[in-house]
């Protein structure tokens, strides 16, 4: 699957409708996140199964506000529409690789959890 252009309009409906999103945030202007470019897109044919998604943050100023992208590139990635990784930083195609490979075998069962947990020990 090629890429799709995420904006604040199908974020929603992209987010809701899948269970394994990485969102890409990047610049035209920004050297590292260009050279990631060619590794993202490598790797949304590898992974057919998974929605890559992009957020050209100029365009979508209020997009990387909202999930408070201060550098790029920023991965996020999405498993039942719970972000379980975000970080800044272009990667290699293997790390890359290695990063899906984790995220998919996360038990989002124990994921949901330990949220609850963590919310519940924030509560009381």
């Amino acid at each position: 699957m090629a890429t799709v252009e995420l904006t604040k309009d199908n974020l929603p409906e992209v987010i809701e409708n899948n269970d394994f999103v990485i969102l890409d945030f990047w610049a035209p202007w920004c050297g590292p996140c260009q050279s990631f470019g060619p590794v993202y897109e490598e790797m949304s044919e590898k992974y057919p199964d998974i929605v890559f998604a992009k957020v050209n943050t100029e365009a979508e100023q209020e997009l990387a506000g909202q999930f408070n992208i201060r550098s790029i590139p920023t991965l996020m990635i999405f498993r039942e529409q719970i972000i379980i990784y975000s970080e800044a930083g272009a990667m290699q195609g293997p790390a890359f690789e290695q990063l899906i490979t984790r995220a998919n075998e996360l038990d989002m069962d124990e994921v949901r959890k330990q949220i609850e947990e963590e919310q519940a020990a924030q509560n009381a």
